[in-house]
């Protein structure tokens, strides 16, 4: 029902813009989000979104560089990544849950996932 797309390959100080359609349903009413998990690390949410997307969170490594949108006409989420960094490759993810919080780490559960889409960032 998340479907991420987008990723590819591109050098250090290059941009990338990711999507995440939703389908089935509408995500309208759900905070949405981006993972990312590279090879060896776990996962870390690196953005966030309120439903009305007034509200987002970023992570300290991304923050000033990304940037999370939505379009809810569009059920589509984006996350405009600027000046990418080699540190910055990684497997990306879009998810969404019913409540926004600014917090890498709050407990609340993600209810739906995107298959993911590769990141990679030469040097």
């Amino acid at each position: 029902q998340l479907q991420a797309s987008g990723g590819g390959l591109v050098q250090a100080g290059g941009s990338l813009r990711l999507s995440c359609a939703a389908s089935g349903r509408s995500f309208s009413n759900y905070a949405m989000g981006w993972f990312r998990q590279a090879p060896g690390k776990e996962r870390e949410l690196v953005a966030h979104i309120s439903w009305s997307g007034g509200t987002t969170y970023y992570a300290d490594s991304v923050k000033g560089r990304f940037t999370i949108s939505r379009d809810n006409a569009k059920n589509t989420v984006f996350l405009q990544m600027n000046s990418l960094k080699p540190d910055d490759t990684a497997v990306y993810y879009c998810a969404a849950r019913q409540r926004f919080f600014a917090s890498a780490n709050h407990p609340f559960p993600w209810d739906y996932w995107g298959q993911g889409t590769q990141v990679t960032v030469s040097s």
